[in-house]
Parts: structure tokens; sequence; C-alpha cells
């Protein structure tokens, strides 16, 4: 009896010394009398965002040309420098298969210089430049370029540098000083005598001539509806996320330039 007591309390004091720790420990190989802890699933790797691919600038090089057509018309008689001039594509300018200037798009220039004819001698001329092109979908560009030629219905000539020339009065004048003169030759011939038909030729051809002196010749003019080629002077850099076009743009009815008897 002793002995058994003895072997309990040096039980006791063993179970005290280990703690709880080996109590837990032992009663984890036992039964379980409690459900296990959930176990935790795996996590999935976080999703890789893909930033989708910015497309690349677009570069229409020096030197492209491209139709327009003028929606305002030009003419010496009242431009002056600073006025504002008004033009739209009429044919696409495409690039590897891909259409970049559509048709519709607007551009905006103004007259750089202007000058009226003179009543004795000098043509009346103009030069423009265009400085901004506007696409269908509001995307605005600065533009550098210049006209090349000019289909205006009459005798107006271009040079490079976009300046329009206008017609020569010569042949007017010389009709003005035939006819007055002619007219005057008749009167004197009424009078009844051959020197009177001189005289009368004499004044009639100072009257034709005066009637130079006071009328300046031809304006230089661009009607409403004229066409223009237009080429760039630098090369034009487009941004490619604006540039997704897949028609050739919508065209618009083309008021053709009225004729004109020069």
């Amino acid at each position: 009896m002793h002995a058994r007591t003895l072997c309990l309390a040096l039980t006791l004091a063993v179970s005290i010394a280990a703690g709880p720790g080996a109590a837990a420990a032992q009663e984890a190989y036992g039964p379980q009398t409690s459900a296990p802890p959930p176990s935790t699933p795996p996590q999935a790797p976080p999703a890789v965002h893909k930033l989708p691919q910015t497309p690349d600038p677009i570069d229409v090089p020096a030197g492209t040309r491209f139709a327009v057509v003028l929606e305002n018309g030009i003419s010496t008689r009242g431009a002056k420098p600073g006025d504002s001039l008004y033009f739209r594509t009429s044919f696409p300018i495409t690039q590897n298969n891909r259409v970049v200037i559509p048709v519709g798009c607007y551009l905006r220039g103004e007259l750089v210089e202007s000058k009226r004819p003179g009543r004795v001698k000098g043509r009346g001329e103009f030069r423009m430049k265009l400085n901004t092109m506007i696409f269908p979908n509001g995307y605005t560009v600065d533009l550098n370029a210049a006209p090349r030629s000019a289909d205006s219905g009459g005798n107006e000539t271009m040079d490079p540098e976009g300046k329009v020339t206008g017609g020569s009065g010569t042949g007017k004048d010389v009709k003005t000083v035939a006819t007055t003169t002619a007219t005057g030759a008749g009167v004197g011939a009424i009078a009844g005598s051959a020197k009177g038909a001189g005289i009368g030729a004499g004044i009639g051809g100072l009257a034709g001539l005066g009637a130079i002196l006071l009328t300046r010749g031809p304006e230089a003019e661009l009607p409403r509806g004229s066409t223009l080629d237009i080429v760039l002077e630098h090369n034009l850099s487009l941004d490619g996320n604006q540039i997704q076009y897949n028609s050739v743009g919508q065209s618009s009815p083309i008021t053709p330039p009225p004729a004109r008897n020069n």
C-alpha cells in the first residue's frame, strides 16, 4: 500500500513538471472528441492585367499630296491678310492599306498676303497657307501645308509657294481702245469728211486709253468649289489611337466654280 501511494505521487510530480503541453501532446494521439479545424484552400496567384497595346504613331511624310475643295471664295477685290479660309478633303490618303486621312476632313488656313491689280500695270495676287486639319471624329492636328495648283475655271496661275496670280488684262485693254477708236471714227465720218473721221478716231483712242487708266485689271479669284492640290511641307505625325477608320470617309456634293469669262 505504501509503495502504490509512492508510485502515484511520482507520476503526479512528473505530470506537473511536464506542464499542459505534454498533456495536450498526449491527447493528440488519443481519440479526437471534436472536429478538426477546417483546412484553408490554396490561394490562386494574383491575376496579371495586361495593358492594351498602344498603336504606333502614324507618320505622313513631307511631300504627300492630297486634294481639297475650297468652301469659301477668295477675291483680291475684298480679301486681306489674315482672312480665314476653309477647305475639306475630297480624296482619301492611305498608308499600308489603311486609311489615315479620310474624305471629309476639314482644313483651316489663312491669307498671308493680298494685292489688287494696278490701273496701269500689275496683276492681282494673293498667297495662302493651311494651318489646321480636323478629322471627322474631332481629332485636330497642326498642319503645315501650301497649295501647289488650283482649278478655278479662270486664268489664275499658282506658284510653288501658294501664291495665286490673276490673269492679264492686256487683251481686254486692246479691245477697249479698238472699240472706242472705231466709235470715234464713225462719229467723225458722220461729220462728212476724212479729216473728221481721223479726228474722231484720235478722240476715241484717247477716250479708250483714259478708260484703261481708270480701270483696274482683272482681280485674282478662286471661287467657292475650286479644287486645289495640297502638299505637306513637313512630316505629319498622327496619334494611332485617333486614326481608326474602316472606310474612306463620306464625301459631300462639290459645288463647281461658276463659269467665268476673263
